[in-house]
């Protein structure tokens, strides 16, 4: 069976976000072909489920993920960091095999 943690720095900022929104059910993670090195993370709010999303709860947050992305995922941490002035979700993901220099896309 397939695993997605999420930090608790993570589950803040979705909860902070939809709270923002004032509506939205979660997270929608997925992938894309994209950059040098392959694939690209696309991440969404999800006002709603599909009905071929996996989900993923913790710390009282849902994160929905697209099947076709499932494979590439398994095992990863959803996390939020700070660096310097810039603020975004990070994936630690053990699949990934290589990366470009700039960190926008990998390769599983």
């Amino acid at each position: 069976m397939a695993h997605l943690s999420i930090t608790n720095a993570a589950a803040e900022q979705i909860h902070r976000v939809l709270d923002e929104r004032g509506h939205g059910l979660g997270l929608r993670v997925s992938v894309k072909p994209s950059g040098c090195s392959g694939y690209s993370y696309v991440l969404d709010f999800a006002d709603e489920a599909a009905n071929d999303d996996v989900t993923f709860e913790e710390h009282g947050v849902t994160v929905f993920v697209a099947p076709e992305a499932l494979e590439m995922l398994d095992g990863s941490e959803v996390d939020y960091v700070s660096e310097g002035l810039n603020r975004f979700f990070r994936f630690n993901n053990p699949n990934v095999k290589d990366q470009c220099g700039c960190g926008e896309s990998f390769s599983v």
